[in-house]
This record gives structure tokens, C-alpha cells and sequence, in this order.
């Protein structure tokens, strides 16, 4: 596999993180966006590359949630037959929006991410010199879709569904 498909990929992990980070169920006013996250997470979906290629990935993440639900330590796994990537993050809320850091372990790549969130509702950007990226997610009850959309590199977009405990 090349290296700046590598790099793509770890960036796709990136963005996968943030999309994992910012899953919510819907908000109560005296908790915050990560309430109700807490756990294990398992689920599968597919990479689609700038060719057209799609691959499947097996995923597994892991959700820290601080007591009033505004700070979030998260940890995720994903395979597939060709690759994998470790990603760590740690993410906040000010009210509806949420910023943080990431790492992709495996590619030694990191960065910030920043979006909001409304009533189970993310929308996140990850921004690098040489990556953009615009995130999707939908949380309901114990289960969660990903959608991330990509231009200009070789990895143009991914979609994943997790459930929780499964």
C-alpha cells in the first residue's frame, strides 16, 4: 500500500474519530452532548476511495464520558483486510459546540476538530493543509450512523454504523 494513501487513510481515521466522539442521543438541559455515550460500541461499513474502490472495515470504539456529559475520552478500532488504525480522542462541549484533539496511533498523525451538535444531530469539519473533510452523524437510542464526506484526495468518503454492546 503507498504511503499517501496510508496518510489518507490515517486522516480517514481522523475524521472517523470525530465522528465517534460527537455521537449523541438526544440532549437533556441539565446534561451534556456526550450523556447516555458511555460504553462499548461495535459496528461495520465501508471506505469509498476516489476511484470508486469501496472496502469493507470492522470497527470498535470505546466512550469515556465525564460525570456531567461535556468531556469525552474515546478510543477506536477499525480493520479491515488490508489496513488498520488506532484512534484516541478527547473532546468538549460549550453548549451546542464541541472541539477537541486527536491521534491516529498506528500513522503518528494528529490534529484538532471542531462542530456542533443538536438533538442527536453532529455536523463536524476536520481541516489540515492537505485534508478537508465534513461529517454526518445520527444517533438513536443504542445505535449510530456516520456518513464523512471528502474532496480533493484519494480517500473520498466512508460511511459506518455502530450499535452499542453488540
Amino acid at each position: 500500500m503507498n504511503a499517501p494513501f496510508m496518510v489518507h487513510l490515517g486522516r480517514f481515521a481522523a475524521v472517523a474519530a470525530v465522528a465517534l466522539c460527537a455521537a449523541t442521543a438526544p440532549a437533556e438541559a441539565a446534561s451534556g452532548p456526550f450523556s447516555g455515550l458511555g460504553g462499548r460500541w461495535n459496528g461495520t461499513g465501508h471506505i469509498e476511495l476516489s476511484n470508486g474502490t469501496k472496502e469493507r472495515i470492522r470497527c470498535r470504539a470505546s466512550y469515556e464520558v465525564s460525570g456531567d456529559g461535556r468531556a469525552m475520552h474515546q478510543s477506536l478500532r477499525c480493520a479491515s483486510d488490508s489496513y488498520n488504525f488506532e484512534l484516541r480522542s478527547d473532546v468538549e462541549s460549550q453548549g451546542s459546540r464541541i472541539s477537541g484533539n486527536w491521534a491516529e496511533l498506528t500513522r503518528s498523525i494528529g490534529g484538532k476538530l471542531s462542530g456542533h451538535a443538536r438533538r442527536g444531530h453532529i455536523e463536524v469539519l476536520v481541516n489540515s493543509e492537505t485534508f478537508n473533510a465534513k461529517l454526518f452523524l445520527d444517533s438513536h437510542g443504542n445505535r449510530q450512523s456516520v456518513t464523512i464526506k471528502a474532496e480533493g484526495t484519494q480517500f473520498s468518503g466512508a460511511s459506518i454504523r455502530l450499535a452499542r454492546g453488540s
